[in-house]
């Protein structure tokens, strides 16, 4: 594993907690030499992360549309700065780029990142670890959610199950080391990583 893909807020939201671990995790993936790969923005918990990297000495490579660029949330200081075309390119790159993807807290988009990727490797479009930091059970409801979809039989057991939950990122860093995938839903070959 040689890079992280965080996905996060733009906003700091309303529990200090959130903005201190986005501060210990970007400082530790620079610590353990990991390349962090993010949204490239300046604000929230996304550029808190970003700061935290840079101040560590990690490489930090953001990924944005140029609209977003251009409406001065981009961060300037990175390591990297890819701009794209549209949110679905920013997405498609960040997953180029990554070799996990983990959610610090965060809102709607946060969610529909997440989401997708977690689908990519149910199908077997990737075998990346997919996975949450749940500083003080933000994302409870969610696992919630999780475990409903696959009580009521619109995934399995082992699909709910490959998602990571811990409670520090090192926590999730360690599980993500330790990832097996399961095989994929339609077939039992692994696929070769496609976007």
């Amino acid at each position: 594993m040689q890079s992280i893909c965080i996905y996060c807020g733009s906003a700091a939201g309303t529990d200090p907690a959130f903005l201190d671990e986005a501060v210990r995790a970007g400082t530790l993936i620079a610590e353990q030499g990991l390349t962090l790969v993010y949204g490239g923005g300046r604000v929230g918990l996304m550029g808190t992360v970003a700061d935290a990297a840079l101040a560590a000495g990690g490489k930090v490579v953001g990924v944005m549309p140029a609209d977003l660029v251009s409406q001065e949330i981009g961060h300037t200081g990175l390591t990297e700065l890819h701009v794209v075309n549209s949110m679905h390119e920013r997405k498609w790159k960040m997953a180029e780029l990554a070799d996990g993807f983990l959610c610090l807290p965060g809102g709607p988009g946060t969610f529909e990142e997440i989401f997708e990727q977690w689908t990519w490797a149910l199908l077997g479009f990737h075998a990346k670890p997919c996975g949450f930091v749940n500083v003080n059970g933000y994302y409870e409801p969610m696992r919630a959610l999780v475990q409903n979809m696959a009580d009521h039989g619109f995934t399995t057991q082992q699909y709910a199950d490959m998602l990571v939950y811990a409670d520090t990122t090192a926590a999730a860093l360690d599980a993500f080391r330790a990832y097996v995938p399961p095989p994929p839903k339609w077939n039992r070959a692994p696929v070769e990583q496609r976007y």
